[in-house]
């Protein structure tokens, strides 16, 4: 399994106007697993999944604005899934800090996985 864990985002994602204006910090852990036999032989990236493309999708996806982290994270991995069909299985979580709550509370999160 291959993981891209604890990337960052300043993004526009809520229902409250405030958050659609202000916006706010996102963290976004993404973990995948395919067949990963020839990647491991041949030591050649095009035998593997390049995370780095990952990255930029869920980045392009992070830019925009969404008002449930549940849509969001079905987003991502609609997008991960519809680039690199290899993937057998994968994991987002979506963290949302400092949400809009009357509490002390650090952050929400949406855990979505495709099989």
């Amino acid at each position: 399994m291959v993981r891209l864990n604890n990337m960052e985002f300043y993004a526009y994602h809520g229902c409250l106007e405030r958050e659609k204006q202000e916006g706010n910090r996102f963290r976004v852990d993404f973990a995948y697993d395919y067949d990963m036999r020839k990647a491991t032989r041949t030591d050649e990236l095009r035998e593997a999944i390049d995370y780095s493309v990952i990255y930029d999708l869920i980045r392009a996806e992070m830019e925009i604005p969404a008002n449930l982290l549940e849509h969001l994270a079905s987003r991502i991995l609609d997008a991960v899934i519809e680039h690199f069909p290899r993937i057998e299985y994968a994991e987002v979580m979506v963290t949302k800090y400092n949400p809009p709550i009357e509490g002390k509370i650090e952050s929400t999160s949406v855990t979505l996985v495709y099989e």
